[in-house]
């Protein structure tokens, strides 16, 4: 599976870059698993004005940055989407990037790694929607990291005291991404046919 790990803010401060250096140290201690870390930093995109939706305008003509952004999210079989809750949903970045996009999620499965008031519970759904709008499969296991600035240091660690916990952080990513992986497992044959 070659899983796009997204960070889906770019605010000074952010904490979202620890949350992705934890899921990508999960993703890459499975078997069969590529990694690449997709920083919505990296891809500074001006704000969706195109005069049609990208998918009905056979006509579009793409600008070189957001050529950039939709080089980078094709080309993966899997993707996690890394997001703080902001005003009970996502960040405006995040949503505008993922307006840009055409079919490059289609028949791909995602889930959602958030942090934020309630874990980011509100953001996930929200993002959760659009991405099916995106016709990614979303699948139903995410993880709303409550503590998450607390919880990881810099390196994207778990403090010890929530590692231990067989119930905790760790237990929820580790279903997720195994829910992932057969998702990426069955889709990738599925359309490869």
């Amino acid at each position: 599976m070659k899983l796009a790990v997204i960070v889906g803010t770019v605010r000074a401060n952010r904490q979202s870059l620890k949350e992705a250096q934890w899921v990508l140290k999960a993703a890459n201690a499975m078997d069969g698993v590529e990694t690449t870390l997709i920083d919505l930093a990296d891809y500074p995109l001006p704000f969706f004005s195109e005069p049609i939706s990208p998918r009905n305008n056979p006509e579009r003509k793409i600008e070189p940055a957001v050529q950039k952004w939709l080089d980078a999210i094709s080309g993966h079989d899997a993707y996690v989407f890394i997001t703080p809750e902001y005003n009970h949903s996502i960040p405006g970045v995040l949503k505008n990037a993922i307006d840009y996009l055409t079919t490059e999620l289609a028949r791909k499965p995602s889930t959602v790694v958030s942090h934020g008031t309630v874990g980011g519970a509100r953001a996930t759904m929200h993002l959760k929607e659009i991405l099916s709008e995106s016709r990614s499969v979303v699948i139903p296991y995410q993880v709303a990291f409550i503590g998450m600035s607390e919880g990881l240091d810099d390196e994207g660690n778990l403090k010890p005291e929530l590692a231990a916990n067989p119930y905790g952080p760790n237990a929820a990513l580790k279903t997720a991404l195994d829910e992932l992986k057969w998702y990426s497992d069955a889709l990738a044959a599925a359309r490869n046919k």
